[in-house]
């Protein structure tokens, strides 16, 4: 059965024309809203700062959460705190160079920042280049269940755009927009692809994904080109349109046609993402123990590398670290899991038999820091740790503590489902009884859109999607086991004389023999598992 439709707005240029733009989107939501978000595509920022400062000091609030694309201009990164994505003020959110966002609804909206990159010597921050491409889509066509995504948002167009449709008044067809947006495009097969810049209004007729007789029927795509914030000539700016994500669609209805739609317009150029065959050196390690586990389909014997020099290495730690799985810090017998970028153990000192730890085998400090893949793998171990609690009735608080700590520990301790529901509740508790601001961030927001590079923090995950974030500040105090604290309190797991790790250490033999009971519970629900 479909999900429930979601109301989205979308508009390009805006040039720093904020009240002008929020004037009509209130007008637009009073008639035809409520609308979940308002998706920018463009340039956000203009030359003047003082309407900018209005909405930056809380003067002003944007109507809606607001999701917008990073400049294409140099001198605007100014307004830029990180490059990776941040708040920008209440209702402004910067989404980052790349990436995917995705919203508690199954929503899953890719968008790519700035302009194509001109000069090959210089890359700027406003730029992007084939390896932002192949960064971005390499990880998500190299799933074999990959379907497409819902929206793409770009500020350039897709070069070839017009062809099987008509051109756009004014624009060139041979030189209007960017082969690398292109590629993209026909590798991501978005839904919906919004693009600006041009300073034009443009709705292309939808577009099919698929070969005819040759492919089976996948979902078509619209594209549109929309015009400037206030342009003279009154073109359109503003988009309103509903979607239902096609994660809760029958694909009977996903892949249904239009009856305007043409053929594909784009083909691959030699920019095409490339699936690499090797991976990064410095990001794998592949473990083998009782008949071997391997990082999906790649199988390997104990301790077996590979390489790709293409790829962005990750940090490495300025002295031992007992967490970077190459390490031989590392306590391997408490490894119970490792895929291909990310890795699971059972937790030194656990409070619970199955009390364990999702950690990235290269060495990176905390979510904030972690690209896109292992972003992605850290997810699959949480939703398959979710499934296997679940089906020995219990539910799990998900936490990470970045402060005063140098590799990235996303702590998983299981409880009873019967106190699911109070597992919030009790943490907001504890924290203000401490005196901590520990408050709720929307389910659909990265940590990455909200926290800056190198920010200590405290952030909880429950199954039932909600997060909760506490900003260290350098004048407040912060306990350093304060998760462990607040779950081992009496209304939670009721077992306070196991809130430090330090008082539940056991032997050896002991933890081995944990681990390996683990393991054979969890493999069912281990992605990385033999076939």
């Amino acid at each position: 059965m479909a999900g429930k439709p979601l109301k989205i707005l979308v508009c390009g240029d805006v040039e720093g024309n904020l009240s002008q733009l929020f004037k009509r989107v209130n007008n637009v939501n009073k008639k035809a809203g409520p609308f979940e978000m308002l998706l920018c595509v463009g340039e956000f920022f203009g030359p003047n700062d003082a309407e900018w400062n209005k909405y930056k000091t809380g003067q002003e609030t944007a109507p809606m959460p607001v999701f917008i694309l990073g400049p294409n201009k140099q001198e605007n990164m100014k307004f830029i705190q990180d490059v990776r994505g941040c708040e920008l003020c209440e209702n402004i959110t910067y989404l980052g160079k790349k990436g995917i966002f995705s919203g508690a609804s199954g929503l899953q909206i890719a968008y790519l920042s700035g302009t194509e990159q001109k000069d090959q010597t210089i890359q700027e921050p406003s730029d992007f280049n084939k390896a932002d491409i192949d960064a971005l889509a390499v990880p998500l066509i190299s799933d074999s269940k990959f379907k497409g995504v819902d929206v793409l948002m770009t500020s350039p167009w897709p070069r070839g755009v017009f062809k099987y449709a008509s051109t756009a008044e004014g624009l060139d067809a041979e030189t209007t927009g960017s082969s690398l947006i292109a590629d993209l495009a026909l590798a991501l097969r978005p839904r919906y692809h919004f693009s600006a810049l041009e300073g034009a209004y443009y709705e292309r007729l939808p577009y099919r994904n698929h070969k005819v007789l040759a492919e089976s029927a996948k979902h078509a795509t619209r594209f549109l080109g929309l015009a400037k914030v206030g342009n003279p000539a009154k073109q359109k700016y503003l988009y309103a349109f509903n979607i239902v994500p096609m994660k809760t669609m029958e694909r009977e209805e996903l892949v249904k046609q239009p009856q305007d739609v043409t053929e594909c317009p784009y083909s691959w150029s030699s920019t095409k993402p490339e699936q690499k065959s090797q991976t990064d050196m410095s990001n794998q390690y592949f473990f083998s123990q009782r008949g071997g586990q391997r990082g999906r389909g790649q199988k390997r014997s104990r301790g077996q590398h590979s390489g790709h020099e293409g790829q962005r290495k990750p940090p490495q730690p300025r002295g031992p670290c007992w967490f970077c799985l190459g390490s031989p810090e590392v306590e391997k017998h408490l490894v119970v899991s490792v895929g291909t970028s990310t890795y699971m153990a059972l937790a030194k000192g656990g409070m619970v038999p199955d009390h364990v730890l999702i950690l990235p085998i290269g060495h990176y400090r905390s979510m904030v820091d972690l690209p896109e893949d292992v972003i992605s793998e850290l997810d699959q171990y949480k939703a398959a740790l979710r499934k296997y609690f679940k089906s020995v009735g219990k539910t799990c608080a998900i936490f990470e503590r970045n402060f005063k700590t140098q590799h990235l520990q996303l702590q998983v301790v299981p409880i009873e489902r019967s106190v699911c529901e109070d597992i919030k509740e009790v943490f907001m508790e504890k924290a203000e009884a401490q005196k901590l601001e520990l408050f709720e961030i929307p389910t659909r927001t990265d940590l990455k859109q909200v926290i800056p590079a190198d920010a200590p923090y405290f952030y909880l995950e429950l199954d039932n999607g909600d997060k909760l974030l506490h900003r260290m500040k350098k004048s407040v105090f912060f306990p350093l086991q304060f998760g462990r604290e607040v779950m081992a309190c009496e209304e939670l797991l009721d077992m306070p004389e196991r809130a430090n790790w330090k008082a539940c250490t056991i032997e050896k033999d002991e933890e081995t023999r944990q681990a390996a009971a683990f393991r054979k519970k969890f493999e069912p629900f281990d992605f990385n598992k033999d076939e």
